[in-house]
């Protein structure tokens, strides 16, 4: 069997058709979802980026140990044993973060190719001739970076497609099995797919970049300090800013649909397992903020998890209401591939529930920022997020009071998913009990996980 995982980062559940979505367009992933196993109750473990795709090489909860690290050398990753069960592995990789600082997420790839330029790539030199405002907006590196850039086949999403197709074309019949891990930037900010998809969702702006439709981060130039604050934009730009969003989430669509066309022209859906997924979501105004937080609500902690499996494995497409997180697909993947899962893995594989075999009984997800201290002082991370099928707890530490950045006070959070998806009403007073029980699962998972008593005791008492 092959499989092939494609990860696209800062992906919001909630605009894909399949999740719900009625305003924007997303038919190629939509048709994916009603070939694959499609899972309802997908949440992120370790937040946001580099810890995610630790968690997802290692199959371990990366919170309770790093933050934002290389990938440790001293483990199997999912790349060496997939290699040591005769895969060929190949990695293509637009996000930058992956490789830069010798993060070493090339490690146990046969091969990788490194798509140039997202973000703070040091990658082109050539002055632009971009104005003062649009380099504090998008950052003057990037600008270089997409200098050259003149076609929709020049955008990074689509450069990544592209390149995974043509490794498909020279390799999709040479090998007895393969995994080709496919990981895109897009839709990341900075969000500026070219016009005609921001056109699809607000034609007729004439406001020119929006201040936080890129880095949204505190721009050092002489322009006022720019915060990640809905706040902070008119009701135009807001609109605006979710349009650039949507259009970020269509290119990725189309893109990833070429892809996956060159699949079932290869006939290669007979035998070969495909996976989407992302690592987190992103604020668009949601509880006053833009781009991602630590502080987890639905829109960043919720996200999309497709798998479609090979033809010749029968399974009937479906929607999966069992709780899954990224550390679980690691075992999964290797257990598709019958290949050894190594010691110790904390993740379990949910291959048993895609084929009927077993039911899954998590009750509980955890999703939070790195627990562990930063240079022997306390970690910045202040809530961490509990989910159930019914609630969302979002605990903050012991140690912790005061108010936020938009003068609200720092305290635990509850909310009713089934009556309140937007987690606009906090029930924290009125249900305390369910909250303490939701609490106190989460310690015990903690403590099942090996977390040190050095992080559980910032996290093991709530306020009253």
């Amino acid at each position: 069997m092959n499989i092939i995982q494609i990860v696209s980062d800062t992906f919001r559940r909630d605009h894909l058709g399949c999740y719900g979505n009625d305003w924007i367009h997303t038919e190629n992933l939509d048709a994916l979802a009603k070939e694959s196993v499609v899972f309802d109750r997908a949440y992120i473990a370790s937040f946001p980026t580099i810890p995610h795709r630790t968690d997802l090489f290692t199959g371990k909860y990366t919170f309770i140990r790093a933050g934002w690290q290389p990938l440790p050398r001293g483990e199997v990753v999912l790349a060496q044993a997939l290699k040591e069960s005769g895969y060929t592995t190949m990695l293509i990789v637009d996000t930058y973060h992956m490789i830069r600082d010798a993060h070493y997420f090339d490690r146990g790839f046969d091969g990788w190719w490194w798509i140039r330029g997202q973000e703070h790539d040091r990658y082109m030199t050539n002055p632009t001739s971009d104005s003062v405002e649009r380099q504090s907006a998008f950052g003057s590196e990037y600008l270089r970076n997409v200098s050259l850039r003149r076609y929709e086949s020049d955008y990074f999403v689509a450069q990544t497609m592209n390149a995974a197709t043509k490794w498909l074309e020279m390799n999709y019949d040479k090998h007895e099995k393969f995994f080709l891990h496919i990981d895109t930037f897009d839709p990341h900010e900075p969000w500026d797919p070219p016009d005609w998809y921001v056109d699809m969702y607000d034609p007729g702006w004439e406001g020119g970049d929006v201040m936080g439709g890129a880095y949204i981060r505190e721009y050092p130039t002489s322009f006022t300090s720019f915060q990640r604050l809905a706040s902070n934009l008119t009701p135009e730009e807001l609109k605006h800013l979710r349009a650039l969003y949507a259009g970020e989430v269509t290119l990725v669509d189309r893109w990833v649909g070429r892809l996956l066309e060159k699949i079932e022209d290869m006939g290669l859906f007979e035998n070969t397992a495909v996976i989407f997924t992302t690592d987190h979501g992103s604020y668009q105004g949601e509880h006053g903020y833009l781009g991602k937080r630590p502080h987890l609500y639905e829109e960043v902690a919720h996200i999309p998890l497709m798998m479609r499996m090979p033809d010749s494995e029968r399974i009937e497409p479906r929607r999966c209401e069992a709780f899954v997180q990224p550390p679980d697909i690691m075992p999964t993947i290797l257990d598709l591939a019958k290949a050894k899962i190594p010691e110790p893995v904390e993740g379990k594989s949910f291959l048993p529930v895609i084929r009927g075999e077993a039911e899954r009984k998590r009750e509980i997800v955890v999703s939070t920022a790195a627990l562990v201290p930063r240079e022997g002082a306390h970690t910045n991370t202040l809530t961490m997020t509990v989910t159930s099928k019914e609630w969302a707890l979002l605990a903050v530490r012991s140690d912790v009071s005061g108010t936020d950045e938009l003068g609200r006070k720092i305290e635990p959070e509850l909310y009713h998913l089934k009556t309140d998806p937007t987690q606009t009403k906090n029930l924290y007073q009125e249900k305390h009990e369910v909250a303490e029980r939701l609490h106190s699962k989460m310690i015990k998972f903690l403590e099942s996980i090996g977390a040190s008593e050095e992080i559980l005791k910032l996290w093991r008492r709530l306020p009253e």
